[in-house]
């Protein structure tokens, strides 16, 4: 079904008297049909691809995904969210899709890096400069676009997170890395709007998890992902997985300083 987007004016009418839209945060579930949950749910969040766990072929699976993305989206409608999201159906973890795709990566040689909970995890292995060369998640919002007349939303890594779940090995610069993710981010953020996105959400957990660094180069580096961007953005600050970490702070204390 191609259902054409609502003009601006239609949306912003239907928004107006919303005072508070809702929308999706996270990533929906996945069918037990597409991935395996149990597999998924007893290991730690993937940070490199992790193509063990889907159920379906290699051959068959951006159609199953596009399903799975249909189905994600028919709920969301029928519960009366806002602002849609396409579920994050193709991503074992939020930031896996994306990280492992641009260059720069050694996707057949992951490293090593400290995790929140203080565990070692395997993570992208940086062997070269972190460059975009071409679009990542456009065809997941084309589709989304596609099969919505709400408003949507996409969800991307930020370069911050990122840059604390990779193994360095060539910029030896934790700044530097971070400023290089920032960029293609940014342009990723971009060709999103281009698609017809409406909002654009950067997931930056580590900003919470890594304060001192954070404050060193994280805000910055957040800031030159969005410079000269044109459209909304959301920053999503995770305090982590619940069934995960299991004390948390009662209260976020740097949420001021951003």
């Amino acid at each position: 079904v191609n259902i054409p987007p609502k003009s601006d004016l239609e949306q912003s009418i239907v928004m107006a008297w919303k005072l508070l839209p809702t929308t999706v945060v996270g990533s929906y579930p996945q069918p037990d049909w597409l991935i395996d949950r149990e597999g998924l749910k007893g290991r730690s969040p993937p940070r490199v691809r992790a193509t063990e766990l889907w159920r379906i072929e290699s051959d068959n699976l951006r159609e199953a995904c596009d399903d799975a993305t249909r189905l994600a989206i028919r709920d969301m409608e029928r519960a009366g969210i806002d602002i849609i999201s396409d579920g994050e159906m193709r991503r074992e973890s939020y930031s896996t899709v994306f990280a492992n795709s641009l260059e720069g990566i050694d996707s057949e040689n992951p490293g090593i890096a400290i995790s929140r909970r203080g565990e070692p995890d395997p993570v992208p292995r940086i062997n070269g400069p972190i460059k975009r060369i071409a679009p990542i998640l456009v065809r997941d919002a084309e589709l989304l676009r596609s099969e919505t007349r709400r408003q949507i939303k996409i969800s991307i890594p930020g370069p911050f997170t990122m840059s604390q779940q990779a193994q360095d090995d060539y910029y030896g610069d934790d700044k530097g890395l971070a400023f290089a993710f920032a960029d293609a981010v940014r342009a990723e953020v971009q060709d999103l709007f281009k698609a017809g996105v409406d909002i654009v959400q950067l997931d930056e957990p580590f900003l919470q998890a890594r304060v001192d660094l954070a404050r060193s180069f994280g805000i910055a580096a957040v800031n030159r992902a969005l410079q000269g961007v044109s459209g909304t953005t959301a920053l999503h600050l995770c305090l982590g997985y619940a069934a995960l970490i299991k004390n948390k702070p009662s209260a976020y204390s740097f949420l001021s300083e951003l």
